[in-house]
């Protein structure tokens, strides 16, 4: 099975205490969706579990929003996120 990256943002912001990063969209991204964020010397994948829009738990975040993610280690400002997908999912 190959895997595809889809980018679909930046981490703007993480505060490490809560491990919420602040990443601007730029293509939606769903709860469920398998992830990856990298950059310099941060290399994480894992499943989008919880994010929120303005204090607000949803589902899927639009293109063009800034959401609060829910992160399973540090991650940091200016880090790329990608979607992943495999052979068997993409369109």
């Amino acid at each position: 099975m190959n895997e595809e990256k889809v980018y679909v943002g930046n981490v703007r912001h993480f505060f490490p205490r809560i491990s919420v990063a602040i990443v601007d969209l730029v293509r939606e991204l769903k709860t469920g969706d398998e992830i990856l964020i990298q950059g310099r010397t941060t290399s994480l994948r894992q499943k989008v579990e919880s994010m929120e829009i303005e204090h607000k738990r949803v589902e899927v975040a639009p293109a063009g929003s800034s959401i609060g993610l829910k992160t399973v280690e540090r991650v940091r400002e200016g880090d790329s996120v990608y979607v992943v997908k495999t052979s068997a999912q993409a369109p």
